[in-house]
């Protein structure tokens, strides 16, 4: 029962969706029912398929270089308070300043390649990885420190068997956040500009007035975010034995 909830679920989307498209009458041009994009699905699948590998390549690109440079960062900060001092504003910054604005500059500095939808993605995924696993490492419960400093425990042995496994959970929830927002980068930089991508033919569909194949773009991209989501809240769950799911169960 468990493994095909997810599928009763799609299975009553699917039926809503149709039910809303009858009960309003709406225009195929304004919202096609599920079997209108099915068929468009079909018939542009090598297009669609195509696109989807460069967006998804862009967002797990994005997703790296994010968590990469978000860990960096938090370690550098929970260890050199100079670091701290310097890269707490830019922290600030990454979101203060609103990504839609961002976006026309990195296509104008890096072109309209993969390297401006991936610095999209990074900038997205930088802000919840580095302010999830610093307060990780700053909440390290002190009577484990403690007791690393009465057995003489270096610096860098507190760090491994101390400080990171107590900041893996909070690590994994910002990777859970940034594997749900890394898509957003991507797409937002194939609007602003692209030549290739699943934003990018998710524009040019809706200029020719080809609803239905806009939303076939679309659910590629949703099936590509829920996957990349579920991979890695199976990965962190399998990393982090010892974090056992508190919430309640069925009887």
């Amino acid at each position: 029962m468990k493994a095909a909830r997810p599928l009763i679920v799609f299975a009553g989307l699917m039926l809503l969706w149709q039910a809303f498209v009858w009960l309003t009458d709406q225009p195929p041009y304004i919202l096609p029912g599920p079997g209108a994009v099915v068929l468009a699905w079909l018939e542009s699948r090598d297009t669609i398929l195509a696109n989807a590998g460069t967006t998804a390549a862009e967002i797990g690109l994005g997703l790296a270089l994010g968590a990469l440079l978000g860990c960096s960062s938090s370690l550098a900060m929970a260890y050199f308070r100079p670091a701290r001092l310097w890269l707490m504003p830019v922290l600030v910054i990454s979101q203060a300043v609103p990504v839609f604005a961002i976006a026309p500059l990195l296509v104008l500095w890096l072109g309209y390649g993969m390297a401006s939808k991936v610095a999209m993605a990074t900038l997205i995924i930088y802000f919840p990885v580095a302010t999830a696993f610093h307060d990780g490492l700053r909440r390290t419960e002190p009577g484990w420190l403690d007791l690393a400093r009465t057995m003489n425990a270096s610096r860098w042995a507190v760090l491994m068997h101390v400080r990171l496994p107590a900041a893996l959970p909070a690590l994994a929830s910002g990777l859970r956040v940034a594997a749900a927002v890394a898509p957003i980068g991507a797409v937002i930089g194939e609007w602003v500009g692209s030549s290739a991508g699943l934003g990018y033919m998710m524009l040019h569909a809706n200029a020719r007035m080809k609803v239905d194949l806009m939303f076939a773009a679309l659910v590629t991209l949703a099936v590509i975010a829920v996957t990349l989501y579920f991979t890695v809240d199976w990965a962190l769950r399998r990393a982090i034995p010892w974090q056992p799911d508190s919430s309640p169960t069925e009887d």
